[in-house]
């Protein structure tokens, strides 16, 4: 028997990573930095990498996986968007936006592991919850340092 609960909570997982890959791609787009451009499209590859293995294990578990963001994503990436355009597409601009989609991210793999999930399914969202933690932690680090650049 397939197991729903643990389906669905994968394929919300599988929009979040649709949704950063789509984000970091759209931001790549505009950053001018070539460190944060590289960042961000190595970024975009690790999120295609977590959803494909997602999409895997929805598959193994029986269910028909998401392949794609959610509305909310198509929202953050317009938001990037135009956010851009009024900002001027500043580099800064652009970590800022990526660790809001990050904020995002965790705070979705936060609440799956919250779910009665088998244990072999945890350990992987385990472990891309960590990625998505370290991806944070850089972006908010770079970020940092662009804002103290910025100040002088």
């Amino acid at each position: 028997m397939k197991d729903t609960r643990t389906i669905n909570t994968l394929n919300n997982l599988i929009e979040t990573c649709k949704d950063g890959e789509y984000g970091f791609k759209a931001s790549a787009d505009h950053a001018v930095d070539p460190q944060i451009k590289s960042l961000f499209m190595t970024r975009a590859e690790d999120c295609r990498r977590a959803a494909a293995e997602l999409q895997t294990i929805v598959m193994q578990q029986g269910g028909k996986p998401e392949d794609s963001g959610t509305a909310t994503g198509a929202a953050h990436r317009g938001w990037v968007a135009v956010k851009g355009t009024l900002a001027g597409y500043t580099d800064l601009a652009m970590l800022e936006e990526t660790e809001r989609g990050e904020d995002a991210a965790l705070a979705r793999y936060r609440s799956a592991l919250k779910d009665e999930l088998p244990a072999d399914i945890r350990s992987v969202v385990e472990a891309q919850m960590q990625g998505v933690q370290r991806n944070h932690d850089q972006i908010r680090a770079l970020r940092d340092q662009h804002k103290a650049a910025a100040a002088h």
